[in-house]
């Protein structure tokens, strides 16, 4: 008989890509998002929580099953299928979005650590927050290096830790969960897309991607011709791993909107500058050690999202102009590959001393990521659907139908917005 101790570690076994595709999701930019939303809307928008859930894990599922499927990254198979303009018009836009939002996670971090310290200068510390992780994506072995990402991901219990030392009316909470609200103003409009553009984002799609290729390559299984029933195999764990890893990722979301929706919102305090600030807000309502734990997932979480933006960039770029790529490859068999993350974060370093304002660059790097994500969910759709690139593993037409479906919401949720930013 299996005991729940060794059901817990088999189950931890199959947790990988999935789980820290869905920690990264998280990164200072979503927590100021949430934050953000939780301050000045109140519980308003508690029901986005469930409601993406099965977007965005039918999307990323779609990118992983790519990936195992083809052994090859998302950039890769729209280059093999589709033109070089639209490879690089896709790869274009995700240099931009995932740059600027390196900029904002790295000043988020500095930030959060000044809360702990605040005498600590804050440009020496973008710098070193860069530098290490930087230290950690290129020196550090793939196979440890993809353990730390996994158990990092706990960092985020944080946010539900604070959350629940919060006063909290659980009968208004539970009800603006299950009963959808909006109000039809611009800056709601921009709330709103700012919340699916850091929940279902494009660096998330060929991180995914890519990093189920590693696991294969980790396993050995990259240069071997798999039976069907292995693919199928590896395509269930991968559903455990994903599904795990978005939902996982939404709880914290959830928890970080129903904490300042309860404390920020109720006294008034209503426009936080950055998720430090939230951190530093929440303080008078749910303690010291709470908003202590608020800051500390801001910086754990950083070092792990700002890795994920900066190798998503290197896996595009390095796909468009077929370098050797990979994070199990050294800095000497892969210079091109390790040189685009360099370059990421130094724009990102760079970001933070032209007058970045903290608000704009956390929020709307997450809008920019709403207007970007439905180009390219449009080729994950059509590439994950098409049988001549997926064979039998091609995805199940009520996958295909959720895919359109987050599509046309990204689509909608940016043209809302570009819209409102005009009225």
């Amino acid at each position: 008989m299996v005991n729940f101790k060794d059901k817990f570690l088999n189950f931890w076994k199959t947790l990988g890509p999935g789980l820290t595709t869905g920690a990264a999701d998280d990164d200072p930019s979503g927590i100021a998002t949430y934050s953000q939303t939780g301050a000045k809307y109140g519980f308003m928008f508690a029901w986005l929580a469930p409601f993406t859930i099965p977007l965005m894990s039918v999307v990323q599922e779609m990118c992983a099953r790519i990936g195992i499927v083809t052994k090859q990254g998302l950039a890769a198979n729209i280059k093999k299928h589709y033109s070089k303009k639209v490879l690089f018009f896709c790869t274009a836009l995700l240099l931009f979005a995932n740059t600027f939002n390196i900029g904002a996670d790295l000043g988020a971090m500095s930030q959060g650590m000044q809360l702990i310290f605040p005498n600590w200068n804050f440009a020496v510390l973008v710098i070193v927050f860069a530098v290490l992780s930087l230290v950690f994506q290129v020196f550090i072995p793939y196979k440890t290096y993809s353990k730390y990402l996994k158990y990092l991901s706990f960092v985020l219990l944080a946010y539900i830790l604070s959350a629940l030392m919060v006063d909290m009316d659980w009968k208004e909470v539970f009800r603006h969960t299950f009963i959808p609200s909006m109000s039809f103003t611009k800056d709601s409009f921009i709330i709103l897309s700012a919340i699916l553009g850091t929940t279902i984002s494009p660096y998330l799609f060929f991180w995914q991607t890519s990093q189920e290729v590693e696991e294969e390559i980790m396993t050995g299984k990259i240069d071997k011709v798999e039976q069907e029933e292995e693919i199928r195999e590896d395509i269930k764990e991968m559903r455990t791993d994903v599904w795990s890893g978005m939902f996982f990722s939404n709880i914290v979301m959830f928890f970080i909107i129903i904490a300042c929706a309860s404390t920020l919102y109720k006294s008034g305090i209503t426009n936080i500058g950055t998720a430090a600030d939230a951190a530093k807000a929440l303080e008078p309502f749910a303690g010291h050690f709470s908003s202590l734990l608020f800051a500390i997932g801001i910086i754990g979480i950083g070092f792990l999202a700002i890795p994920v933006l900066a190798g998503a960039n290197s896996y595009a770029v390095s796909e468009c102009f077929d370098w050797k790529e990979g994070l199990y490859r050294k800095w000497n068999e892969a210079y091109a590959f390790y040189g685009v993350i360099v370059l990421g974060v130094v724009v990102g370093i760079v970001l933070n001393f032209i007058g970045l304002d903290p608000i704009k660059a956390l929020i709307y790097s997450a809008v920019l990521n709403s207007l970007v994500a439905p180009v390219i969910l449009f080729f994950i759709v059509r590439l994950s659907s098409n049988e001549e690139v997926m064979g039998n593993f091609k995805s199940r037409p009520v996958a295909k139908i959720i895919g359109w479906i987050a599509t046309i919401v990204m689509a909608l949720a940016g043209i809302a917005t570009i819209i409102s930013l005009w009225m």
